[in-house]
């Protein structure tokens, strides 16, 4: 029961991180390490900015 347990949580961790569900927490993390005396933007403020950075450089007319 540990084993499939163990399973589901790598498969369940995959599923976040390919859609992006847990982008906030890597966020988060990395800004732990790289700019420890800097605070964090918020949830909504990340997110925010990352749909900008997303979608402000598509040109393309289809």
């Amino acid at each position: 029961m540990d084993k499939l347990r163990a399973r589901l949580d790598v498969f369940w961790r995959y599923i976040r991180r390919v859609s992006g569900d847990d982008a906030y927490e890597r966020y988060l993390r990395h800004h732990t390490e790289v700019h420890p005396h800097e605070m964090p933007l918020g949830r909504k403020e990340f997110f925010k900015r990352e749909q900008d950075r997303k979608w402000s450089g598509v040109r393309r007319c289809c």
